[in-house]
């Protein structure tokens, strides 16, 4: 094998990841080769390093702000819950009395029920459209978390 073939399995001989065939040829490959020795010399000191790391704990303001961050945003949702959940209250009340108070109306030329039809859908139509762009391009933000 080429060390560069062996380079890739180096990780998984030192974790003991390899199957038989694999290891004797690494271990076979490891015995004429400088350079690959010194590799898994790097990935030992590596596995060494990240073996004593420790996680610190964090301070009592830091949890405090991220449990407020999280009512917040529970705050928030249950807000925009409510709020569309009365806008389509609303809305459903407008169209009722629109269709029961305009288009039932004979008097009223069809021409301008086509009209008033044409530029309620249209602006549906505009409406939805804007709210799930701006929702694709929040949603996929790459600066939203970056501090000022």
């Amino acid at each position: 094998m080429q060390c560069d073939e062996i380079k890739e399995l180096l990780a998984g001989y030192q974790d003991g990841e390899l199957d038989g065939a694999q290891t004797a040829q690494v271990r076979e490959h490891l015995a004429g080769c400088e350079a690959c020795r010194t590799e898994l010399g790097r990935l030992n000191k590596v596995k060494e390093v990240a073996s004593k790391v420790q996680y610190k704990d964090l301070p009592l303001e830091v949890w405090e702000g991220y449990w407020q961050g999280v009512y917040r945003r529970i705050e928030r949702g249950l807000g925009w819950i409510f709020a569309s959940l009365g806008a389509v209250i609303l809305l459903c009340f407008g169209l009722f009395h629109l269709v029961r108070d305009f288009f039932l109306r004979p008097e009223i030329s069809i021409f301008a029920k086509l009209g008033v039809a044409g530029l309620i859908i249209g602006g549906a139509f505009l409406l939805v459209s804007l709210i799930r762009e701006r929702m694709f391009a929040y949603h996929r933000e790459r600066y939203r978390e970056v501090q000022r």
